[in-house]
This record gives structure tokens, sequence and C-alpha cells, in this order.
């Protein structure tokens, strides 16, 4: 097989949509438009131009990344084959747009929504490349028509009755409306074609100015370069102009005017070509519509919001503040689930029509960018409170239950406000504010709306940037443990240590776990990161023991597990994997369970804990007294240690010491030791602290007074 030589550009990949589906669309294609062309194909010759026309459309349609372009091409395609009768565009466009997916596409290989876009965009793309080409091909003859004007003119001395007949046939039968107006403006002439155009009678267009065709629309340099022509000064110009036609429609036309000079050069008369182009403008701006607005509400889409929004914060915008409210209503997804999707669009066109009544006004773009999310720009608000306002007649309009399908629905809302000078921020950053403040919102309970924090909106940020750099992170070795020790209280013996992990973050340092353990359990990440902080703590405990570290009795490490973890199915297999591997005996091990972790689980999720406990494993409830735990139920929880909250132990530092924080930990350290738990505290800060600890009974203790958490080569320092 031959390679492509350097340079050539990579061969489309061909549709793969079987040939009788792309013979039935052309087959199609070729009996709705064939009528109106003015090809000399016969109709099978034509229907085999549109096989390779469909195939090319096929083609685009699959297309990764997906490029319009190929539409144009396909619009250029059928003016070439004489394709220009005014009604052949709204053929074809009908055409594609009820069959181009049926029969071109395959539904396995491509989402409806992102079809139905993609088919729009070749449509938007087809319909200019079929304009661009008219419009071309309608300039030549434009310019044909002026050749022929000017050559008519120059010689009218040798044969003036034939240039006169041969441009009066041109004049009288062109499908283009033509006129002609002297140097002051006063038509003289005009052709049937454009007094069709126009409507009404020849002297009604024969009895005006140019001057007074005039249109609210018209571009600016149109009417310049007019003044131009009419000074002698331009021979020709080109433009898109609108008119006002006698029944107060409005006629597009692409127009073309061109000087026409006497023998000496003069300028004596202007000539006026025009194009009727209405119908593919009206067609163009459907289409624009369809891009530009939700097919579900009929509201502006996320498009053109984030249009309105980039032109309002531009440089020179006379914008000068911006206010937005991002809504989402609470528990949609619920509806969608128990009641349907349809049911779930009735709601979201019931919200739309709500909303659009309540807020809509001057100023104001409410548009749907999302399955239930809408938002509400307002421009130049009066005052921050007119922002909040808007909020609150957004709940107002909600606060009625919704009927649909025979059920009334309550609808609720929360709602992200944002308000600020239209330069501070970018259109992304707007909507990400908006974003999080409406998390908020939703986070407080719902059916409401909170105001933009700058300092919150950075704590989010930043959370959001921790959750995706966590993978990174622990690919890059970027997490490290330290390590706290565990005295034994009654000699002030070494007993253990507990491992704590923290990130050496490469834009913020070093991060606590209280930073990083929430997001990494709500991602899933706990459970390859708890199980990295296993083999390393366990590995780190092997070592102390080669070497010695605590005497004649091994150390034993004391490791934290989530939540997450403990649900995990092959909790057992992998610590048991771990300790195999190191050679740790499962005695050095105390896995430390959350009180409120461990009384939630019910007997199936105790199991793990009481197999590893069989083995050997230490299971230690951790904070103790955060959880309003039943003390009756302790008995049948597989602890073998008790870790007492700081909560407790505060008390004690005082002098004398809170005698009801005394009687409290004296009663857990006796229920301990009667349920035959050990007795570990936390947070030991003062001697006075660890005197009154020990003389209460307890066994071990960690804290500041001891040694504040390190790198394990200065653990043997806290003996």
């Amino acid at each position: 097989m031959s390679t492509p030589q350097a340079g050539t550009p990579a061969t489309p990949e061909r549709s793969e949509v079987p040939a009788d589906g792309l013979r039935r669309f052309a087959r199609i294609w070729c009996r709705a438009v064939y009528p109106a062309t003015a090809t000399s194909l016969t109709r099978p010759e034509f229907e085999e131009l549109l096989l390779g026309l469909a195939d090319t459309l096929a083609t685009a349609l699959r297309a990764r990344p997906f490029d319009p372009s190929s539409g144009r091409g396909v619009g250029e395609a059928l003016v070439a084959a004489h394709c220009t009768d005014p009604d052949a565009l709204p053929r074809v466009l009908g055409v594609l747009d009820a069959y181009l997916l049926l029969y071109c596409v395959d539904a396995a290989g491509l989402p409806a929504d992102e079809a139905r876009i993609r088919c729009t965009r070749l449509q938007h793309a087809m319909a200019a490349g079929f304009s661009r080409a008219l419009q071309a091909r309608t300039r030549h003859e434009q310019e044909s028509l002026s050749r022929a004007a000017v050559t008519a003119q120059r010689e009218i001395g040798a044969a003036l009755h034939e240039s006169e007949a041969r441009f009066r046939a041109v004049f009288a039968e062109a499908g283009l409306g033509i006129g002609i107006a002297d140097m002051e403006g006063n038509i003289l002439d005009v052709n049937s074609a454009l007094v069709r155009m126009f409507g009404g009678s020849e002297y009604q267009v024969r009895s005006r100015n140019v001057l007074e065709l005039g249109h609210p629309e018209d571009a600016p340099e149109v009417w310049r370069m007019q003044g131009e022509l009419m000074r002698g000064e331009r021979e020709q110009y080109q433009a898109e102009k609108p008119y006002h036609r006698s029944d107060g429609t409005v006629l597009w036309t692409n127009l073309t005017v061109s000087l026409l000079r006497d023998a000496e050069g003069e300028p004596q008369y202007m000539l006026a070509m025009l194009e009727d182009v209405t119908e593919r403008r009206l067609f163009q701006l459907r289409l624009r519509y369809q891009a530009t607005h939700d097919a579900l509400t009929d509201l502006p889409n996320r498009a053109l919001f984030f249009e309105r929004l980039e032109q309002a914060l531009a440089p020179g915008s006379p914008v000068g503040r911006i206010g937005l409210c991002y809504l989402d209503l609470d528990g949609f997804k619920a509806v969608n689930d128990s009641l349907g999707h349809a049911v779930g669009d009735q709601l979201l066109i019931a919200v739309a029509e709500r909303l659009q009544s309540r807020i809509s006004g001057p100023g104001r773009l409410l548009a749907r960018i999302g399955g239930d999310e809408f938002v509400a720009l307002v421009t130049d608000p009066r005052s921050p409170a007119a922002v909040t306002e808007v909020a609150e007649q957004a709940l107002a309009a909600l606060s009625v239950p919704v009927e649909v399908a025979g059920r009334e629905l309550l609808v609720r809302a929360s709602i992200g406000v944002v308000e600020g000078a239209a330069g501070e921020l970018s259109s992304s950053e707007v909507l990400r504010s908006a974003d999080i403040t409406m998390y908020r919102a939703k986070a407080q309970g719902g059916n409401r709306y909170a105001l933009a924090d700058p300092d919150r909106d950075a704590r989010a940020i930043s959370r959001h940037h921790l959750t995706h750099h966590l993978p990174a992170a622990l690919k890059g070795s970027e997490f490290f443990i330290e390590y706290q020790p565990l005295i034994t209280m009654s000699d002030g013996s070494l007993e253990g240590a507990e491992a704590l992990v923290r990130w050496s973050h490469p834009r913020h340092g070093v991060l606590g776990p209280d930073r990083f353990i929430p997001l990494a359990e709500h991602t899933g990440l706990i459970v390859p990161l708890g199980r990295w902080v296993l083999q390393e703590a366990v590995r780190q405990a092997c070592e102390w023991q080669v070497r010695g570290i605590g005497g004649p009795r091994p150390l034993r490490v004391n490791v934290n597990l989530s939540p997450r973890q403990l649900h995990h199915p092959e909790l057992v297999e992998d610590t048991v994997a771990v300790l195999e591997e190191a050679g740790l005996p499962p005695s050095s091990l105390c896995l430390e369970v959350t009180e409120s972790a461990m009384v939630s689980a019910d007997d199936q999720e105790l199991k793990p804990l009481r197999q590893l406990a069989e083995l050997g494993v230490g299971i230690a409830l951790d904070d103790f007294g955060t959880g309003y735990s039943n003390l009756a139920n302790l008995r049948y929880l597989p602890a073998s240690t008790l870790k007492l909250d700081r909560s407790f132990t505060q008390g004690l530092q005082q002098q004398p010491a809170d005698p009801v924080d005394l009687k409290i930990v004296e009663s857990i350290v006796s229920l301990a030791h009667t349920l035959q738990l050990s007795v570990t505290v936390e947070g030991v800060e003062t001697q006075a602290q660890a005197r009154q600890l020990r003389e209460l009974g307890c066994d071990s203790a960690q804290g500041w007074y001891y040694a504040r958490p390190g790198p394990p080569e200065r653990l043997p320092e806290a003996v």
C-alpha cells in the first residue's frame, strides 16, 4: 500500500451510512427540487449529482471534529447545477431538515441532540454557500449588463438603433430589477421586474427620487458611496440594502449601482440593478433564531446569553454595571426520575413562561442555559437592590404550584446573584461566581437566593482546584506522612505513632488533611490514597521495629480509615496483603474509625472490621464523644481502643481542673475498662492535664505536650 506524500492533505473519512439510505434521501431530494431547477441534466443525472452531495453531508455530520464548511460547498454545487429558482432554496432546506438525519446518520454513532445541532449548522452553511454562489452569479450578470450599457453608450454614434434595441431587450427581459436615474437622483426609467419587487405601479416607482429610498436599517456606508457616485468620484458600488414596499413590508436586495458617462466622459446617468434576496434573508434569520434559542422553551439559549454578556463586558461597551441571577430548580431530577422526561419538559416550559412574565423587561435578558438552569442578565441596574429584586420576583413567580399533566407540582429554586462593574470580570468569571453562589444557596436549604461573596468564591475555586489536582498529586508523589507519638501514660514510654497524611502542594504549600481529605472522600480518591498511606505507614513501622525503636515492645502504628474505605469491598484483602508484603504482625497495626462512621454502620458493614480484629489488627473508636453513640452499644462494636475527643479534656488544662469534665472523663474511662477497651486521649497540651489524665486511669495519650507530628526520623526523640 502506498503512503501519502508529505504535504498531501488527509482524505476525510467517508460516510458509513448504508448506500440504500443515501439513495432514498437523494431520490426524495430530487423529487422535491428538480421541478424548481433550470438544469440541462435529466432527472436520473440530477439524482446522481444529489447522491454525491448527500454523501458529502453525511460525512460532514459524522466527522470529528465537526466542520460545517462542507455545507457551503454543497450550496455552491447546487447553484452551479442551475438550482436558482426562488423556490429552490426553501425546498432544499425543507428536505434537509426533514430527512437528512433520518436517512444519512447512524443513530447509534451520534447522540440525537448533537445530530440536530450539526444538521442545523450544516443547513446554515449550505444556505450561506448557496447565497454566496448565487450572489457571485448575479454580480456576474450585473457586470455583464453594466458592460453592455457602457458599450451601448460608447457605440451610440455608430450603431445607435442596434445598441439601443439590444439594451432595451436586456433591460425589459432581465430577471433583475433595473432602474436608470439622472445625476440628481430622479428615476427616469424602470423595468417590470423592479416594479414587481416594489409593488404598486410603474408611475409610483418612477415618480420618486433615489435619495427618498432610505431605510432605518441601511448601513452608513451605503449613502456615503451613493454620494461619491453622484459626484462622479466613484464608478460603482455594491451593497445589501432594504427598501420599503408599497404594502408596508420590507424588500431586501443585493444592490449594484454603476455610473454611466457620456462621450466626453462626463457623468450622465446612474444604473441600478437589484436582486431580491428577501426570502434568503428570512431563511438566514430563521436559522440564526434556531441557533440562538432553546427549542423547548423558546427562550434565548446559552450561545445568545454569552454573546450578550460578552457584549456588555467588552471594553468600550456603554454598559457600566451588570447583574446576573443564576437559577437552578431544586429537586428537578426527582421529577424526571419519578414522572418521566415528558412531564419534566412540560414543567420547564411552565417555569419559563412564569419567569418570562415576571422578570422580563427593558435591560433584562432571560435565557435557559442548561437542563433546569436559567439566567437573568440585567444591564445597568439602578442599584444592587434592583438585581436582588429580580431574584425575589423569580422566587415569587415559582411560589404557586405548577399544574402539569393533571398534577400540581411544587417548584423551588436556588439563585446565585452577582452584581458589579462591567469591566471587573470576564464572562466566564461572572458565570462561575453566580454558579458557586447558587450552590451556596442550595446548600443552605434551597428556595432562596444568595449574594456573591468574593472571599467565599475564592475558597470554592480553591476547593475545585484541589479536587481536580488530587489524582495528579497522588501520581506525582506530592503526599507525605508525619507521625505523632502515642505515649504510655503509666511509664511515659513510646507505644506507637499515628500516621497523619499531608499534601505538599506546589502552589499552596503544605496542606493539612482537613483541606483535602473531605475532597478525596467525595471523589472516591480516598480509597487509593488511603491504601498508599497504609502501605507507607506499615513499611515505616517495620523499619522502626528492625531498628529496635521502642525497646522490646514492638511499636504500633495507627492509620485512619475513612467512611468510604470502611465500605470498600476489598478492605480486608488489601489490609492483609499490605501486612504480608511488609512482614508486619497484625497486632502492630491499629485502624482508627470515627465514632460517627462506626455507630452508623450495620452488622454487614461492620463485618470487615470484625474480620480484621479476629486477625489481630487493633480497631480504635476515634473522636469518641462527637457521634452521640449509645454507650450501651459499645460492647457490640469490634473496637479494642477508645480514643477520647479533645473536647472532653480541655477543661483539665485549667487550674483547678473543671470538676464536671473530671467526672465525665472518669466515667468514660471506667466504662471503657469495664468493656475491656483501652483509652487513648487526644490533644494533651500541658503537664497538669497529663497528670490528671494519668490519675484518672487513661492508658495512652498524644498531643503537643509530648510531641508535634513530624517526620519518622524524629520519633525516637519522643522517648
